[in-house]
């Protein structure tokens, strides 16, 4: 692991450095399980500005928006503060008005916490939205195959 907070790629997989800070924390030191779930959202912001999807532009464009309709959470081992962690995501599956992952926090070679996500797509004036083609398909580059 690298010790750069750069986000990268590596195949279909986008890796997001996180460290851990006091405010991440309870008072023993160890990562609030909430606060996963804040690391998994930026990660996930993070691949979508990097395949050029601003969220923004999608809501102020678009009028659209990503929102979590199922996640499963494994906590498997707990992170402790100024440890530097990665959030792995992978897409999984993107559909017409949703997409699917998994995204994993790991220290070093350490699972620490397995997210199964699906996201849906929402119109801000409320009810389901479809993805814009040219937003489908670059999701849909980026979808894993395994």
């Amino acid at each position: 692991m690298t010790t750069d907070l750069s986000p990268r790629i590596e195949g279909t997989t986008f890796i997001m450095p996180v460290r851990v800070y006091y405010e991440d924390t309870d008072a023993g030191g160890v990562v609030y399980y909430a606060n996963y779930l804040k690391f998994a959202e930026r990660a996930r912001t993070e691949m979508l500005r990097h395949l050029g999807i601003e969220s923004s532009v999608l809501q102020d464009e678009e009028g659209l928006g990503f929102v979590v309709r199922r996640l499963e959470v494994d906590y498997i081992q707990p992170a402790r503060l100024d440890d530097l962690l990665e959030v792995h995501l992978s897409l999984t599956k993107v559909g017409g008005a949703s997409m699917q992952g998994v995204q994993r926090i790991v220290r070093g070679d350490e699972d620490l916490v397995r997210i199964e996500i699906k996201l849906g797509c929402m119109k801000l004036s409320g009810g389901p939205g479809r993805l814009p083609e040219k937003i489908r398909n670059l999701l849909r580059s980026f979808e894993t195959t395994n």
